[in-house]
């Protein structure tokens, strides 16, 4: 029994974190069609500012706070000075989702360079709330139960910002059909650029979060980008509520092998993939 609430409380928290990670690039390519292969990166660098904020004494809550806007800027700022223009460049829109992957492959390479050279790739960790809590016979560290309250409370928020804010609506129809929202007044351009900084700052929480509860390196990025294109696959490509029912199904599957095997945790998610590809090819929720 104790192991069975083990296993319910980390696959909480693993899909959790999931769930922001793979929402936010669900959203980069269901509105702006790109399918930013760099978002494993943004994770990693919020994971390595919110340790290296916290090893200078800066609580890792305001770190999470600081991360937010940061990450938002950063992808704002990119859509607009390189997405932007290379969609104005492209001659379709095939054309645009092929460059842009390529694009945010270069980008993927360049962050991670980047910071191995400032940071070094040893692994890092800090102490947040160890303090033990115990629940159901079992006791769990106060950081993991804060990590995993965030991280539902971020994606129902986000949710909720979708569903009923002005912007959220734009955002809907952008993704349905943008020629038909941008002569309904929907600035396309603009809401596509918010998008893409609404997707970088959701991988930056995700980040933030992990580095509260694990230990965080400058080689991460990867792994949390092939776990998001799972998750956002096995959702269906664009679907929000299917990123977050994709990344809650993925964290319990992750964490029942890590308490049988953990090295077949990934071997696991690509056998879900491979079999959802061949029974439901555009996942759960995709339309």
């Amino acid at each position: 029994m104790v192991t069975v609430v083990n296993i319910v409380i980390s696959g909480f928290i693993m899909g959790g974190i999931y769930a922001l990670i793979s929402m936010g690039l669900s959203l980069q390519y269901g509105v702006a069609k790109i399918l930013n292969v760099s978002h494993g990166e943004f994770i990693m660098t919020a994971a390595i500012l919110t340790w290296a904020m916290a090893s200078a004494g800066i609580h890792p809550l305001l770190a999470l706070v600081i991360c937010c806007p940061l990450t938002f800027l950063i992808g704002f700022l990119l859509h607009i000075t390189i997405y932007r223009g290379l969609k104005k460049s492209s001659p379709s829109a095939g054309v645009f989702e092929s460059n842009a992957m390529l694009v945010s492959f270069g980008l993927m390479f360049i962050i991670s360079n980047a910071a191995m050279q400032i940071w070094g790739s040893s692994i890092r960790g800090y102490q947040f709330l160890q303090t033990p809590v115990k629940f159901a016979g079992t006791t769990t560290p106060a950081n993991s139960l804060v990590v995993l309250a965030l991280a539902l409370a971020v994606s129902f928020l986000f949710y909720i910002f979708l569903s009923r804010s002005r912007m959220g609506k734009s955002i809907r129809a952008a993704s349905q059909d943008p020629t038909a929202a941008g002569m309904m007044g929907v600035k396309i351009s603009k809401v596509m650029a918010i998008c893409f900084g609404i997707g970088a700052m959701l991988a930056g929480i995700a980040g933030s979060l992990i580095s509260m509860y694990s230990q965080v390196n400058t080689n991460m990025g990867m792994q949390y980008t092939v776990i998001a294109l799972i998750v956002v696959v096995l959702g269906g490509m664009g679907s929000i509520p299917g990123s977050m029912i994709g990344g809650l199904i993925l964290g319990f599957v992750g964490s029942i092998f890590g308490y049988i095997e953990p090295s077949l945790s990934m071997v696991a998610y690509y056998m879900i993939i491979l079999a959802l590809l061949l029974v439901k090819p555009k996942g759960l929720l995709g339309r």
